[in-house]
């Protein structure tokens, strides 16, 4: 009867070093999916404008994109007006989620404060955040502020109403088992509510971000002299249609990695969900 021997520590980490990781298989699959889907999108609108279909006829090529956009990379102000958006964006993003999370925790959880402060939120919620941008160039001092308090607006509603359903999604008897154990209100919100609460916090995060962007757009327009936004409504103004594009790319790439970012956060703050 043949026995065979055990493998050396050294054996089975070079076994391990040559096992395929799933993990990493599967986002090289996503990577090549994507990339293939980048590609194909553009040679869609490739044929699109060469054939002159509907809609594409008057639309650069993507070669003539991609020759405005060089000619801005070796120009410093496309960097920052980079850096403006971003500055603009996270000012506003910050502060919104700094306020939004605490009054949805404290709003889900206290019903008392919800009955109070909910009927405000809830009329002022549907006013779009570009409505004011009249009030807020009158009310604030600088552009600057203006324009940050319109990003403010754009994501705070929405984290807040996310952090609230997610706080009032959670069971009622998980918390009435804790109380009946003994737990204090301190470790009923650190041990229950929060956590509960965090894919829908997340969530809230997510979308904000998306909306912060595109608020961003036309605050730039109306009240800013920089930024990706008024790089594109210059370039409009201009008659400079390949810069127009190469702007619309530039915001949904700058959105992409704001988003990516909260994601990385999300991943790192919930370890146990899958969601993100």
């Amino acid at each position: 009867m043949n026995v065979e021997a055990a493998p050396s520590p050294a054996g089975l980490r070079a076994r391990n070093r040559t096992r395929p990781v799933p993990g990493r298989e599967v986002a090289s699959a996503a990577a090549l999916r994507g990339s293939a889907g980048i590609a194909t999108f553009l040679a869609l609108w490739q044929l699109g404008v060469v054939l002159h279909l509907p809609l594409l006829a008057k639309i650069p090529t993507p070669a003539d994109v991609a020759a405005a956009w060089l000619s801005l990379l070796r120009d410093p102000r496309y960097y920052l007006d980079w850096l403006v958006s971003f500055r603009r964006v996270f000012g506003g993003f910050v502060i919104a989620q700094a306020l939004g999370i605490p009054l949805g925790l404290l709003m889900g959880w206290k019903a008392a404060f919800r009955s109070l402060t909910f009927p405000v939120f809830e009329v002022l919620r549907p006013i779009p955040p570009l409505a004011w941008v009249p009030l807020s160039i009158l009310f604030w001092p600088t552009p600057e502020s203006s324009i940050t308090f319109v990003i403010f607006l754009g994501a705070f509603f929405t984290v807040l109403i996310n952090t609230l359903a997610g706080v009032r999604a959670i069971d009622e008897r998980y918390v009435r088992a804790a109380i009946s154990l003994g737990a204090t209100p301190a470790i009923v919100f650190r041990r229950i509510i929060l956590p509960g609460a965090l894919p829908s916090i997340f969530t809230g995060m997510a979308v904000g971000m998306g909306i912060t962007w595109s608020v961003l757009v036309a605050a730039e327009i109306i009240a800013g002299r920089s930024g990706l936004g008024y790089l594109t409504w210059e370039a409009y103004v201009a008659g400079s249609f390949p810069t127009i594009v190469v702007g619309m790319i530039s915001i949904g790439l700058a959105g992409y990695l704001s988003s990516a970012l909260v994601r990385i956060v999300a991943a790192r703050a919930m370890p146990w969900s899958k969601r993100f």
